[in-house]
């Protein structure tokens, strides 16, 4: 497949702190990458760096086979980008709103069609100020897609969105990726990038640590179970230290709250053990459970914390 976007070696520090170091990164026709990593591990300055809002202190970015540095006029023509916290002019109506972004390119849809994409057709003669938080992220998508670009950046696209309407822009972005233009997307939801990704890069301290399709990552890193446990105990900790003698996996094995995770291809036999191991220190399993491992999986047992964490 045709690359539309390829960074190389991409390093950018503020200061004594290096955001990135050293990423690579490639987008090809037809196909969604999903960026994944825990605030502060370098995702969203990569992300402005790819999208001309920063400048890398070394490193090479080309899209469509054009230099980012010297082409980026051009190029952003054929870009289209929705960003986390959109700020636009509230008393704009949407239509106006959609009439104005359609000024900045030399090609653009029909703003009625823009609307009918999105769903905004009954909202069209609304200011954006009248919307609710799900339309305003709609409308939001409908300007990143006015000038039909060939390379899609997407930050959080469907925050604040219910259900019914976080299918229907999943919907959109699969068409749209679908006629060989290509989706550079971050998200907090693993659903989101599970259901869209083709490909996985998850980045951590500045670095990729992990890249591949969601179900290679899966079984790559976890196997294919999760074990999630707890112990009736007033501390999980200590609860820990009497297994560890005759368990010493449970070392790695996670601590949320009072319940323990233990990610592993052997889900079952570690249950086994877990049982006999729990029993001759007078330890009572409280609640278990066994089920498939998920991006969400993957992504605790590399980088060792929720995504959403500070």
């Amino acid at each position: 497949m045709e690359s539309l976007l390829v960074a190389r070696q991409l390093r950018k520090s503020f200061g004594k702190l290096t955001a990135v170091d050293g990423i690579d990164l490639e987008v090809r026709a037809g196909e969604c990458l999903a960026l994944l990593g825990p605030n502060g591990a370098g995702k969203t300055t990569t992300v402005e760096m790819l999208e001309g809002l920063q400048t890398p202190d070394s490193g090479t970015i080309t899209l469509f086979g054009q230099d980012l540095k010297r082409e980026r006029s051009a190029i952003m023509q054929r870009v289209g980008v929705m960003l986390q916290d959109t700020q636009l002019y509230k008393k704009l109506t949407v239509r106006e709103t959609l009439a104005l972004f359609a000024s900045f390119f030399r090609h653009s849809l029909a703003v009625d069609v823009a609307l009918a994409q999105v769903g905004l057709q009954d909202k069209a003669d609304s200011r954006l100020e009248e919307l609710s938080g799900g339309q305003k992220q709609r409308a939001y998508l409908a300007c990143s897609l006015i000038n039909e670009p060939q390379l899609l950046f997407l930050d959080e696209p469907t925050t604040g969105l219910d259900p019914q309407a976080r299918r229907l822009i999943w919907d959109l972005l699969r068409q749209h990726k679908g006629r060989e233009r290509g989706i550079l997307l971050t998200t907090h939801y693993m659903d989101e990038a599970e259901q869209l990704a083709d490909r996985v890069a998850i980045v951590d301290h500045g670095k990729i640590i992990a890249e591949g399709t969601p179900q290679e990552l899966i079984h790559r890193v976890c196997g294919e179970q999760v074990l999630r446990f707890r112990f009736r105990h007033p501390d999980p900790a200590a609860a820990r230290l009497q297994l560890l003698p005759q368990l010493p996996w449970m070392e790695d094995v996670i601590l949320s709250g009072e319940y323990f995770e233990l990610v592993s291809s052997q889900a079952l036999e570690r249950l086994a053990a877990l049982n006999q191991a729990a029993a001759g220190v007078g330890l009572v399993l409280d609640q278990l459970d066994v089920h498939r491992a998920t991006l969400e999986d993957v992504f605790i047992k590399l980088t060792g914390r929720s995504i959403r964490d500070v």
